[in-house]
């Protein structure tokens, strides 16, 4: 009986919210979309002193990695507040993933290009520049930042289709963006519509402009993959960016496993690449990134 009623417990039900809202000091949360029986929620970093009805500022909403399957939206706040520290508001998404929602992901995308609609539909409450927003995020979440930029099919059909989702930058981090059958990440879990899901493969003359970072050890996506995809871009017309780090497997931009100087290092550069398209203006000081860096 005892077993009987364990396993009941385990089973996935759609009346107990599986994604809890999590508390980001000096964050807004707002739900974006209610789906599966879920609420998923933007947190919302906006610059000190920004005042909404007076300015648009330039934003980037970031998406945690985990393989469609798991993952939390803190993997990218120290991402989120440095940017919201120079002036743009940074955002943290949640999404559906395969442990909390049961879901495959063909939703993960879906969610992805939901919340890039939602930014831009509510920019002017949030005080955001509807045509200055950059997606980002690692591993799976760049898959998903890509796809939103990349993608013509798997919208959720409750969205404003009116209501672009295609970001005006990308920020990608380890992203697994190529899902096709030459070697693509996961091609055999999307194999039924690898071509309309992977990223390397829907590139055209409006694919934003990108920066990616990747290990030159990372066991998940060889250099010659991202090789690839720039070169795609760069066929295309669209501006790419490609930094390649010595000896780093995959996830080492994460301050807890590569360390400071790398996650700097990637600030840095992701910094740069936002000055060079107009999303902020000046250098970054070191005072200013360094402001992010956790407590030890």
């Amino acid at each position: 009986m005892k077993a009987a009623l364990a396993t009941l417990f385990l089973l996935p039900t759609l009346t107990l919210a599986k994604t809890e809202k999590l508390n980001f000091e000096g964050a807004a949360a707002e739900i974006y979309k209610t789906a599966s029986g879920d609420d998923l929620y933007l947190y919302i970093f906006s610059p000190e002193g920004h005042e909404p009805e007076e300015e648009q500022r330039p934003a980037a909403v970031f998406f945690f990695g985990g393989g469609w399957n798991s993952g939390t939206p803190g993997q990218f706040e120290q991402h989120a507040r440095y940017l919201a520290g120079r002036g743009m508001v940074g955002v943290v998404a949640d999404y559906r993933v395969q442990s909390r929602q049961k879901t495959s992901p063909k939703e993960c995308v879906a969610d992805g290009k939901s919340a890039v609609r939602y930014l831009r539909k509510h920019a002017k409450r949030l005080g955001i520049d509807p045509e200055k927003i950059a997606a980002g995020g690692g591993s799976a979440g760049g898959h998903v930042a890509a796809a939103t930029a990349t993608l013509k099919k798997l919208d959720d059909p409750g969205d404003e289709l009116s209501i672009s989702c295609r970001p005006d930058a990308l920020l990608l981090f380890n992203p697994v963006y190529d899902n096709g059958p030459d070697g693509g990440w996961a091609h055999k879990r999307v194999e039924p519509y690898w071509r309309d899901i992977s990223p390397a493969h829907n590139i055209d003359a409006e694919t934003p402009p990108a920066i990616v970072f990747l290990g030159e050890s990372d066991s998940l996506i060889p250099v010659s993959t991202a090789e690839r995809f720039q070169k795609k871009m760069r066929a295309a017309g669209v501006k790419s960016e490609l930094h390649t780090y010595a000896g780093q497997p995959h996830g080492f931009f994460n301050e807890g496993k590569g360390g400071k100087d790398i996650f700097l290092d990637t600030l840095r550069k992701m910094d740069a690449f936002l000055v060079s398209i107009g999303f902020l203006e000046g250098a970054a000081t070191d005072g200013q990134l360094e402001a992010v860096l956790k407590e030890k």
